[in-house]
């Protein structure tokens, strides 16, 4: 360690005092913040940074020019020349999907506004059998068994909602109402669906063909493959009219939201019958009826006063008390039918030329009349087919003996059938019940029993409507 030689140290001096490899050697001054000035040299670099500046400004210039005359002007916007064709399914839930702007045109809208036992099937069928009609039967009863024993107006509400969605073509509504760990829901398993010409018909089922008229076996259509709701949607969005029959909106004011929908082209046709009637088809089939009466009940006011349902010396049985319910419901039935009439009477602004009712006595007396001005309010068109369709049921030799099945059948006897039936206590409470809509749709009322089973005495008049 002792014997090694270090370097000597490194001498720091100012670059103004050494060469600093440039060739000459920089003067040194005392004052170093005295410059003396050159003005040739600085006029030189004045005038090189002009012309720089000047040929840059050329440039921006020239460039301005070509892109203003290279741009096109267009009162309207251009149009992609890729058009979406399809819409993905996850975006059918989202919200913004629901109230877009659509682009194409609207579709017509129908709901037809009725009541259980009002012939409303058949009337169904008058537009499941139309090929240009994407038609779906009782949607807003996967909502009922899924609340139950929720009353009935506390449900309109979640109706109302399940309507918006299906209108747009969204059917992922359904699955809301699924059990919880179940399958989601396929085309085969909505409400009525093995009866629905669109689900048992090409493309989603060889089965039938949609522009054929004729009903669907439930049997065969059972046997169709189950769709994706995804799928099912996408035929939707095929046709231009889409029209659901429901019996669990109970009075049109409900849907006011959806028909001031500036997005939604909706309209309403009202199917009524004689409140007797549907009072006694009722009763007959009070088996099949026992938790929608009860749903339906319980939406009662139970402050009113109410007449005995029975005469006060009868001896009640296990009969009276389904047929209690089954009556009983009517008093809720009538009581929001008489809240759409009286809507209707004096329709605002959202219901003005997009409502139509339609009396069940009506449509059985002269079907074709009555199917051709159903079509003409909802913009479609009655061909051959499906006029002779509708003559063929309602001029059966038979009346029907099962509940909710549409088959051909003498309409015009089974609409009078109550008069037969019905004891005087019944119809005088179903009477007092419904004595404002019955006044308004032009059913009178009896006096005695013998008057009301003299068949050849008619108890309709004009509608007010």
């Amino acid at each position: 360690m002792r014997g090694k030689q270090y370097p000597p140290p490194l001498k720091l001096t100012a670059p103004w005092e050494k060469d600093a490899g440039f060739g000459r050697k920089l003067k040194t001054y005392r004052n170093h913040t005295k410059i003396i000035a050159q003005p040739g040299i600085v006029m030189k670099v004045l005038r090189r940074k002009r012309i720089v500046l000047f040929m840059a400004y050329f440039l921006l210039l020239v460039f301005t020019m070509l892109n203003l005359a290279n741009y096109k002007w267009t009162k309207e916007p251009q149009q992609c020349n890729h058009q979406m064709r399809s819409t993905s399914y996850q975006s059918r839930s989202d919200i913004r999907f629901l109230y877009r702007p659509s682009l194409a045109k609207k579709r017509q809208l129908i709901y037809v506004l009725t009541t259980w036992r009002s012939g409303s099937s058949f009337f169904g069928e008058l537009f499941n059998q139309n090929p240009e009609v994407f038609f779906l039967y009782e949607p807003m009863w996967h909502i009922w068994q899924k609340l139950y024993p929720g009353d009935a107006v506390s449900l309109q509400g979640a109706a109302r909602d399940m309507l918006s969605s299906l209108y747009r073509c969204d059917l992922s509504v359904f699955q809301l109402y699924n059990s919880p760990g179940g399958k989601n829901f396929t085309s085969l398993g909505l409400f009525g669906a093995t009866l629905n010409k669109v689900v048992c018909s090409y493309p989603l089922c060889s089965a039938y063909r949609k522009e054929v008229v004729g009903m669907v076996d439930d049997k065969v259509c059972r046997k169709c493959p189950p769709q994706s709701l995804r799928l099912l949607e996408d035929e939707c969005l095929k046709y231009n009219t889409i029209v659901i029959k429901g019996v669990r909106i109970l009075d049109v004011n409900v849907l006011a939201p959806l028909m001031e929908d500036p997005s939604l082209d909706l309209k309403v046709i009202h199917l009524v019958r004689d409140p007797r009637a549907v009072a006694n088809s009722r009763i007959k089939s009070r088996h099949g009826l026992i938790r929608e009466n009860l749903q339906v009940v319980r939406s009662r006011d139970p402050k009113l006063r109410r007449i005995p349902f029975v005469d006060p010396g009868h001896k009640a049985n296990k009969k009276d008390g389904s047929d209690y319910h089954s009556i009983g419901a009517m008093e809720v039935i009538c009581d929001r039918t008489s809240r759409t009439l009286r809507t209707a009477l004096n329709p605002p602004s959202w219901l003005k030329g997009k409502y139509m009712a339609v009396r069940y006595e009506d449509l059985v007396d002269n079907p074709v009349k009555t199917l051709k001005s159903i079509y003409r309010f909802a913009n479609l068109t009655a061909n051959h087919d499906i006029e002779s369709f509708a003559l063929n049921m309602t001029s059966g030799s038979s009346s029907s003996s099962k509940p909710f099945i549409v088959s051909s059948r003498n309409a015009t006897q089974a609409a009078s059938a109550w008069r037969t039936v019905l004891s005087i206590q019944q119809i005088k409470l179903v009477e007092d019940y419904c004595h404002h809509a019955m006044s308004v749709l032009g059913y009178e009322r009896v006096r005695t029993a013998g008057e009301a089973k003299d068949l050849t005495k008619s108890l309709l008049t004009n509608s007010k409507l």
